[in-house]
């Protein structure tokens, strides 16, 4: 296996391994009495990572490897896993809203309202470029664009109101 596809399956089976905590950890906040907010649209998130991933496994081949792009990819996973870390049980790839909770407002959280949304933008663009893939990196990001436009309406409403105004 080459170096390209050794990180196609360390991202493919970090995602896969979230998936696991996600659905775990939905369970038991729907269990506890959570309720989860546009469901319609997850199925099209979905699909769209899905696709990112099957585009880069059908395109990395031998390319090379820019490896400062690598680099900044390491830091986007760190970034990740502080944001999982942040959110611990309430961490889900749903929108699960739950009474009473207070929003969380430490780690990442105290500087930016979705740092999540934020780290998957960011490597939804610098995993292909890291391959040298402009074409994969700039089709998803505006797909991605497109799609969290929905979410984060959607998480906005269902956190703070109807107008999405913090309280």
């Amino acid at each position: 296996m080459n170096a390209a596809y050794a990180i196609m399956a360390f991202v493919t089976l970090q995602r896969l391994s979230e998936l696991v905590i996600a659905r775990r950890n939905t369970a038991r906040l729907m269990a506890a009495g959570a309720r989860e907010v546009g469901a319609n649209h997850y199925p099209v998130m979905v699909a769209m990572h899905t696709a990112w991933l099957a585009v880069l496994w059908f395109t990395v081949g031998d390319r090379p490897i820019f490896l400062p792009l690598l680099a900044v990819f390491a830091v986007l996973q760190l970034l990740r896993v502080w944001v999982l870390a942040t959110l611990g049980p309430r961490w889900t790839t749903r929108i699960i809203v739950t009474r009473d909770a207070p929003l969380v407002k430490r780690g990442p959280f105290r500087f930016v309202r979705h740092p999540n949304y934020m780290v998957v933008t960011a490597e939804i663009a610098v995993l292909p470029l890291t391959f040298g893939l402009v074409w994969v990196a700039l089709l998803f990001t505006v797909l991605n664009a497109a799609m969290l436009t929905v979410r984060i309406r959607a998480e906005n409403s269902a956190l703070y109101g109807s107008a999405g105004i913090s309280a």
